[in-house]
C-alpha cells in the first residue's frame, strides 16, 4: 500500500515550501549588501559616498558629503566623486570640494576639468576659462580640457567658440577618430564643408571604410551637393551591406534629388538593418504625403504606431494626413 504522505498534495506543498525558503534566502542576501555600508566605520569615505549615491535629495547628500572635505581619510578621487554628487543641487558645496581635491592633487586634469563644469553651473565664466586653461597647462597633449571647452561652448548656442576649441583638440590628436568625426560635423553646420571633407580625410585608415564614406556623404548632402553624395553613399552601402545609417543617408539623398523610389527602397531597408529606429518610416510617411501617396502613408504611419505605441503622438505630429 503507498503512503498517503507522498501523494501529489503533499510533494507539491514540499516544492513550494523550498522555492520560498530559496527566494528568502536571496532576498536576505540581498539585502544585506545593501545594508553593508551601515554597517562600515562611520568615518570611511566610501561609506559617505555610497549612502549619497543612494539617495536623491540634495540636503541629505550635503549631510553625509560635506564633511568630506576636512576627512583626512578622503582622497582627490574621493572629493571629486562627492562634488559631482553635488554639483547640481548644490554646486557652490561642490566646488568647495573640488578645491579640496585640488589642494590634496593638483597635478590631476580631471579636478580641473570638474571645477570648470561647476564653474559653469554657477555661472562663473572666468573661473572656467581658468580652469580649462589649468588642465590644458598641466596635460598639453590631452584633447579633454577642449573638449568639454566645445561642449559648454555648444551649449550655449556659441558655435565659433565650439568649432575654435574642436580644432585645438583635433591638433592635440589628429587621429583620433571620434574627435575628428565631431571637428567634422561641426565645420560642416558651420557652412564649411570643404574644410569638413579635409578633416575626415585624415581619417583614412583610423575609422571603417564606410561609415567614412556616410560622414562624407553627410557634408555634401548638407552642402546641397546631392548627386555626389548619392554616389559616396552608395559606395558606402557598397562596402557595408548592413550599414543602416548609409541606408538611412542614401534614402535623404534620393529625396534630395527628387527620387521617391529610389528613397523608398533605401529607407526600407534601412528600417528592416534597424527596427528600433523610427526615422526611416517617419522620413518615408513624410515623402509620400509630400507625393500625395496617403494610402502608402497611412500604411507607413501604422506600422509606424504599432511598433511604437508608446511614441505614437509624436510619429503623428511628425507625418500628418490630411
Amino acid at each position: 500500500m503507498s503512503d498517503p504522505s507522498n501523494g501529489p498534495e503533499e510533494r507539491r506543498d514540499r516544492r513550494w515550501s523550498q522555492g520560498m525558503r530559496g527566494v528568502l534566502w536571496v532576498s536576505a542576501g540581498a539585502l544585506a549588501i545593501h545594508l553593508i555600508p551601515l554597517f562600515l566605520p562611520r568615518n570611511m569615505p566610501e561609506q559617505e559616498l555610497a549612502i549619497a549615491r543612494a539617495t536623491e535629495n540634495i540636503d541629505s547628500r550635503l549631510t553625509y558629503l560635506v564633511p568630506l572635505k576636512s576627512n583626512d581619510k578622503a582622497t582627490a578621487q574621493d572629493l571629486r566623486t562627492a562634488a559631482e554628487l553635488l554639483q547640481e543641487g548644490a554646486p557652490a558645496q561642490a566646488h568647495d570640494l573640488a578645491l579640496e581635491a585640488e589642494r590634496r592633487d593638483p597635478t590631476a586634469v580631471e579636478t580641473q576639468l570638474l571645477l570648470a563644469s561647476i564653474c559653469d553651473v554657477e555661472r562663473m565664466s572666468r573661473c572656467v576659462e581658468q580652469s580649462l586653461n589649468k588642465a590644458i597647462e598641466l596635460a598639453p597633449a590631452d584633447p579633454r580640457a577642449d573638449l568639454l571647452w566645445a561642449d559648454l561652448s555648444e551649449k550655449k548656442g556659441d558655435l565659433a567658440n565650439a568649432t575654435e576649441a574642436l580644432a585645438r583638440a583635433h591638433k592635440r590628436v589628429p587621429g583620433d577618430a571620434l574627435v575628428g568625426v565631431r571637428y567634422g560635423r561641426l565645420l560642416s553646420r558651420m557652412g564649411q564643408p570643404d574644410d569638413a571633407l579635409k578633416v575626415f580625410a585624415t581619417l583614412e585608415g583610423r575609422m571603417p571604410p564606410a561609415r567614412l564614406l556616410v560622414e562624407q556623404g553627410l557634408v555634401l548632402s548638407k552642402s546641397g551637393r546631392s548627386r555626389e553624395a548619392v554616389n559616396l553613399l552608395q559606395q558606402a552601402v557598397q562596402a557595408d551591406p548592413k550599414l543602416a545609417e548609409g541606408h538611412f543617408q542614401l534614402g535623404l539623398a534620393w529625396a534630395q534629388l527628387g527620387n521617391d523610389d529610389a528613397a523608398e527602397e533605401a529607407l526600407l531597408r534601412a528600417d528592416r538593418l534597424n527596427v528600433a529606429d523610427t526615422r526611416p518610416l517617419a522620413t518615408l510617411c513624410t515623402l509620400q504625403v509630400k507625393a500625395g501617396r496617403f494610402e502608402g502613408a497611412r500604411q507607413t504611419r501604422t506600422d509606424l504606431e504599432r511598433r511604437f505605441p508608446q511614441r505614437m503622438d509624436a510619429i503623428r505630429e511628425q507625418c500628418r494626413l490630411p
